[in-house]
């Protein structure tokens, strides 16, 4: 069965988050005068990252509102039980200036999907929601590029379960073996688009991260994403297409 589309990942797959989210809070903490609390920007880049993974898993399991879960990080963060919800807003609100004055694509995300355009339609399939992704997309102007924006907490389900990927793919049209996946996480991502019956392609951008699950294809870079897929080979060797 042929592949007919590419469903892709956001954030550090497309668009450089980590990089945005490393400058945003790092000014941040610089505009407080508070930087020198937390040590080193890489600890408290850290610290930000594991409050706003756990935060966001129970926002996407229904716990609680999108505004509450930013609230709570703060006051989490920011070792503030006591702030109002105002001054949370606020303090998220100035990080989130920050943040965006960062973002980018990376450099080899146009070019890809121009590569790509006239045979693959595209979709997005991403653990976050729509409030955070639609917007994000458009400022980036890559929204136009996908048929469907598929987003984890609205659907009430999230990667690497397969009932997200058959999601994304029934909103497409297509079955999991017309389909596939592109994404930075070896495991959420990767594993999750084999195990959902899709064509999995891990891109790790670093080059470090060990072989990945059995039955992925690997690529440093979407440069390779086109040979890959005209090739298919999802039940041959493993890829190590740079």
């Amino acid at each position: 069965m042929p592949i007919r589309a590419v469903l892709w990942d956001i954030d550090d797959t497309l668009f450089d988050y980590t990089g945005a989210d490393a400058a945003g809070l790092a000014r941040q903490l610089e505009a407080d005068r508070i930087a020198e609390r937390y040590g080193t920007a890489a600890q408290a880049l850290a610290l930000w990252r594991r409050i706003t993974e756990r935060h966001w898993a129970r926002y996407a399991a229904g716990e609680g509102t999108f505004q509450g879960q930013r609230q709570e990080r703060v006051r989490e963060f920011l070792g503030a039980p006591a702030m109002t919800d105002a001054e949370a807003d606020a303090w998220f609100d100035r990080y989130v200036a920050h943040y965006k004055t960062a973002w980018t694509v990376f450099p080899d995300v146009v070019p890809a999907l121009d590569a790509l355009a006239a045979d693959y339609r595209h979709g997005v399939l991403t653990n976050s929601s729509a409030a955070n992704q639609e917007p994000k997309l458009r400022d980036l102007g890559l929204r136009e590029r996908f048929e469907v924006l598929v987003c984890a907490v609205e659907l009430g389900i999230s990667k690497p379960e397969a009932g997200a990927f058959l999601a994304a793919c029934q909103a497409m049209g297509l079955e999991p073996g017309e389909v596939a996946y592109v994404g930075d996480q070896p495991e959420i991502d990767a594993r999750g688009a084999r195990d959902a019956g899709l064509l999995a392609v891990w891109l790790d951008r670093d080059g470090g991260r060990g072989e990945g699950p059995e039955g992925v294809h690997r690529i440093t870079c979407l440069a390779g994403l086109p040979q890959l897929l005209a090739a298919d080979t999802r039940f041959g060797a493993r890829s190590g297409i740079r």
